[in-house]
């Protein structure tokens, strides 16, 4: 049987390095190429298919710029691409959630052990969902709770307010006004049920919303 071909995907050259060589040490699977972000990894999916070097998984991380994990998952998805496994750091039930319904396959933290991930690889491509026991415990918590669902702005806007920044800086930060800034709290306070920041930055985080 041919060995699986991956592509890392991970902005921290030291943690590829390190990825590549836990995942070279198994007969079955073979590293063809690494990218530092979404966007990257991308192209190098699409070269790869031009030299006729098919992709069997691609291993991401999610927090990369300029396009993070969960955008670039959700792009290899509508694309046909190879199927996603997460392998972060980042274990937030808003980040969980936001990879699955981008088409992740897998989700797994970095401090799993090499045989976890080599098996995640392989159930991965063979079309397997995987995830970490504390992965879908995180989950089970989520669908036992009353859901409070934001869209993909609102959690961005939100995880910012989190940090302190005014309106203002938002705005800038978003590309957007600060007038659709003010709407865009309105809905968020709404829906979870506050009407002030700190409220809604302590409520998002009893909801797994943000970190």
């Amino acid at each position: 049987m041919q060995p699986l071909n991956i592509l890392l995907v991970d902005d921290h050259p030291i943690v590829r390095a390190g990825l590549r060589a836990v995942l070279s040490g198994f007969d079955d699977i073979t590293v063809v190429a690494e990218a530092s972000d979404g966007s990257e990894a991308l192209d190098i999916a699409r070269s790869l298919t031009q030299q006729g070097t098919a992709l069997d998984v691609v291993v991401m991380d999610i927090q990369m710029k300029p396009m993070n994990g969960i955008t670039a998952t959700a792009r290899f998805k509508a694309a046909g691409g190879p199927p996603v496994l997460i392998l972060t750091t980042f274990d937030t039930q808003s980040d969980i959630v936001a990879a699955i319904e981008a088409g992740a396959l897998g989700y797994l933290l970095k401090d799993a052990p090499p045989e976890q991930v080599h098996t995640a690889v392989l159930d991965t491509a063979a079309g397997k969902n995987t995830l970490a026991p504390d992965i879908a415990a995180a989950l089970i918590t989520r669908m036992q709770r009353s859901q409070v669902t934001l869209s993909a702005r609102e959690q961005e806007l939100l995880s910012l307010l989190a940090t302190g920044a005014t309106n203002k800086k938002l705005a800038q930060q978003l590309f957007i006004s600060e007038a659709t800034v003010k709407t865009h709290l309105v809905h968020i306070y709404s829906k979870l049920g506050v009407d002030n920041r700190t409220s809604a930055i302590a409520r998002a985080r009893e909801e797994g919303l943000i970190s």
